[in-house]
């Protein structure tokens, strides 16, 4: 792993990176006392986790983890602090860990360990991931997936949006052809639908991606990295990515976007 340590007490910040690079997986550890400084760095090299703490006067860590997340939302964000009041906003920003000082080697072992962990499987979930905000994408390792029919994408932009939910055949029709007849006609037509889109996911080795089971078919979020799902969580990189738009090709998800835009104004008051 590779680390930095932001600590604005050069003294702590020491003992800190020794306590790192003596550890047998981490392969570099840079210590800052300014976190504009770090944040430099950071824009020439890559760091797979952060050890911030949160009582600095420049910067606050939890303003720097905001920032970090915002550029950089792999980083692994380990808040360290002497005030255990910090621990609800640092956990608001989907920290990897929560570290009291005085700091112990095998504290930070054992969240350092966590994190790398929660990186690996995050690596192997974001083999298959959804772009909703602005227009829908769906990617297997960064490459959109190309939908030969236009239904069967929106079709799976739908299954997105009803993050796992299940629906049955005469709702994604009516989702798909809106207002109208569901007759022998158009239950062939869906069926066409549905056998592109399961034939497109299987070319892209991605089949197990839908369920289908008793008239009704979902997507199994946990297998996708969406940022509407991460929005959902509270995700600082995810909610700052978000620019007013969402799916916008289809009507039907104005829904979804007006409650985006309510849930953006609970979390940013001041926000119309």
């Amino acid at each position: 792993m590779r680390i930095i340590c932001v600590d604005d007490e050069e003294l702590v910040l020491q003992l800190t990176l020794m306590m790192c690079r003596s550890l047998s997986y981490v392969d570099q550890a840079e210590g800052f006392t300014c976190p504009s400084d770090a944040l430099a760095w950071l824009d020439e090299n890559e760091a797979d986790a952060a050890l911030l703490d949160i009582d600095m006067p420049e910067m606050s860590g939890l303003a720097l983890a905001a920032k970090i997340k915002e550029k950089y939302p792999d980083i692994s964000v380990v808040f360290t602090t002497g005030y255990a009041q910090f621990a609800v906003d640092a956990f608001a920003l989907h920290a990897s860990g929560y570290l009291m000082k005085p700091l112990s080697k095998e504290r930070i072992d054992e969240e350092l360990r966590y994190a790398r962990e929660n990186r690996q499987e995050s690596r192997a979930v974001s083999h298959i991931s959804a772009v909703t905000f602005g227009n829908f994408d769906l990617l297997i390792d960064g490459r959109p997936i190309s939908f030969p029919r236009s239904k069967s994408k929106e079709l799976m932009a739908y299954l997105v949006d009803r993050q796992g939910s299940s629906v049955s055949r005469a709702e994604v029709f009516a989702i798909l052809w809106e207002d109208a007849l569901y007759d022998r006609s158009r239950q062939k037509q869906l069926d066409v639908v549905l056998r592109s889109l399961r034939q497109t996911l299987e070319a892209n080795g991605i089949g197990d991606l839908i369920e289908v089971s008793s008239g009704t078919l979902r997507v199994k979020p946990e297998m996708i990295d969406c940022d509407l799902y991460r929005f959902m969580a509270g995700d600082v990189s995810a909610v700052n990515s978000y620019r007013g738009e969402y799916m916008s090709s289809y009507s039907w998800a104005e829904f979804t976007e007006a409650y985006i835009e309510r849930r953006l104004g609970e979390m940013r008051p001041g926000r119309r």
